[in-house]
């Protein structure tokens, strides 16, 4: 029997708003010791490698699927991909020896810089040798129509293991199910067109049960949707990292963090985490600013912070459940308590708001209307300018991981940068550490190390004003 599935409309938007210069893949670079990986002769055993990948793709069926459109309204759905290779997505390359770390985030850039073939399963893994210290990188790419940030805590989950001894096991003979054609796709859709006003008089029904809620929830979704549309109008402040239209080649740096000092510079100035990464952006952003010559006085900084809507009956599932969140930070504050203070603030005020259920409103208006609603709201956001950084920050897992008994010592995550964005931050958190991934465009963000270098510093001055407190208490 044909087989297929439709996108979520959120999911069809990150294809949608795709174009020559934005691509909308995820990645990370995850560095390994190599230790049992090790051929006696020298070198990867690459064949091990990808042998155990092919293993684990029973789990994550939608590795093994690609797209294919309905007719007329051009909705994408996933179908199994018949011509599967594996050979095609796991590759294996090498830097020139010694190779350093700064080699290697050339190589994620320009990883980074080629759009995925729409026409195979959106995901690349690139097995990476040659580092000088005899570790290993695997850099994996995967389009975001396939994942979130929290899915892709699961996928880490499914690919690497708690255990060291963890060994290769086969996998089940996969056979692709038949692919549904042109017609069945229409009528299929047809059909599910018809039973809308059905799913319509259900909800009503369910709504009945508890008036109260519904009105409730209905109008926090209508406020959200207010407050995002309000948003999407006003721009944020002009800078240097906000051309109108970046280009199609990227850079790639990072940052290593302990995670138990951001901690303690919480525990010490308050808020949570994200409150102290968000106070490290809003410092070093001022201090990057300023050596590009930018006046940062009452400047209207802000950053887009998505946020997940994954209940834990969610976990597991590919796809995207995620809505966004802006927050303004305060680049124009000198003083680092103030600028500390300022960012709780603001958070406060934000969590508040009602703008992530707006979020979840708009992606569920998306789904039971018109297909390029939600595209059409993320364009806007690109004329208008509502925020200038995007940061994502995803607590990942307190033990280390294992790829065959080969340790993973970082993972640094890259995010995608949308038309006006040339700045892009990730945060990963993992077995103590901290881990910052900056993506840029290449031609409008040439000096990206200062930017690292900022923000290493505005952590720092961060650090320094929690142990003064600490000893003025």
């Amino acid at each position: 029997m044909a087989h297929y599935e439709r996108l979520s409309a959120l999911d069809a938007s990150f294809l949608d708003i795709e174009d020559t210069n934005s691509h909308m893949h995820v990645a990370a670079a995850l560095l390994f010791e190599s230790g049992p990986l090790l051929r006696p002769h020298g070198g990867l055993d690459m064949e091990r490698v990808r042998a155990y990948v092919a293993s684990r793709l029973h789990l994550i069926p939608r590795y093994r699927q690609r797209l294919a459109y309905v007719p007329v309204e051009r909705h994408p759905v996933w179908v199994d991909d018949e011509r599967f290779n594996v050979f095609y997505h796991v590759r294996h390359t090498a830097l020139p020896r010694p190779g350093a770390e700064r080699q290697l985030k050339r190589l994620c850039g320009r990883i980074m810089s080629q759009k995925l073939d729409p026409t195979k399963p959106l995901w690349e893994i690139w097995v990476v040798e040659g580092l000088a210290d005899g570790t290993f990188a695997l850099i994996a790419k995967v389009h975001h129509c396939m994942v979130d940030g929290i899915s892709g805590i699961d996928l880490l989950g499914v690919l690497l293991s708690p255990a060291a001894d963890a060994g290769l096991q086969a996998g089940p003979r996969w056979v692709p199910r038949p692919v549904p054609g042109a017609r069945e796709l229409l009528v299929a859709e047809l059909r599910r067109r018809a039973r809308l006003p059905l799913e319509l008089l259900d909800l009503g029904r369910r709504a009945l049960r508890d008036p109260g809620g519904a009105v409730t929830g209905l109008w926090e979704g209508v406020q959200g949707v207010a407050e995002v549309v309000r948003g999407t109008s006003v721009p944020a402040s002009a800078t240097p990292l906000n051309p109108p239209r970046i280009g199609p080649h990227r850079r790639f740096d990072w940052l290593r963090m302990d995670l138990d000092v951001v901690k303690s510079v919480k525990a010490r100035l308050g808020g949570t985490v994200n409150d102290v990464v968000l106070a490290t952006v809003a410092g070093g952003f001022r201090r990057f600013l300023t050596t590009r010559g930018v006046c940062v006085d009452g400047i209207d900084f802000r950053a887009m912070v998505p946020v997940s809507l994954r209940r834990d009956e969610e976990r597991g599932r590919l796809g995207n459940r995620v809505s966004q969140m802006v927050v303004p930070l305060p680049v124009g504050e000198p003083d680092v308590r103030r600028r500390h203070r300022a960012v709780l603030e603001t958070t406060r005020a934000v969590k508040s708001s009602h703008q992530a259920r707006g979020g979840e409103l708009l992606e569920e208006l998306g789904n039971w209307t018109a297909t390029g609603l939600l595209s059409q709201v993320f364009r806007l956001a690109a004329w208008s300018r509502p925020f200038n950084v995007v940061v994502t920050n995803v607590p990942g897992p307190p033990l280390p991981l294992y790829l065959l008994g080969a340790p993973m010592k970082a993972p640094f995550p890259m995010v995608p940068l949308f038309t006006n964005q040339a700045v892009g931050i990730a945060l990963f958190s993992y077995a103590g550490g901290l881990y910052w991934g900056v993506s840029a465009d290449w031609d409008e963000v040439p000096d990206l190390h200062d930017l690292v270098g900022a923000l290493d510093d505005a952590f720092r001055e961060l650090v320094q004003e929690a142990e003064r407190a600490a000893s003025a208490a």
